[in-house]
């Protein structure tokens, strides 16, 4: 059993749509276990909902700052999402 599950939601600005963001941070969330999801949003972000144990998610945040070629991070903002439904995978939402 994994102690101290966090769920946060994470909203990346910047150039993050078109270029392949949503798949790169599905193949970080796989590396690290991470369940939840990640979507663009209509206003042009990235927003990610993540859930594991809370050193793997500071591994996984720090990851996905760099973002894939061609995105550019240009600020990022995180929320704790408390009494968060359990997330059992990592999807990318259309």
């Amino acid at each position: 059993m994994i102690e101290n599950i966090k769920t946060y939601r994470v909203v990346l600005f910047g150039r993050v749509q078109g270029v392949g963001f949503r798949y790169f941070v599905e193949s970080i969330a796989s590396k690290y276990n991470i369940s939840g999801y990640v979507r663009n949003t209509f206003d042009g972000k990235v927003e990610i909902v993540c859930q594991r144990e809370e050193g793997d998610l500071k591994q996984f945040i720090d990851d996905i700052k760099k973002g894939p070629a061609f995105s550019a991070v240009t600020d990022i903002k995180i929320e704790e999402i408390k009494d968060s439904k359990k997330y059992s995978i990592f999807d990318i939402k259309f």
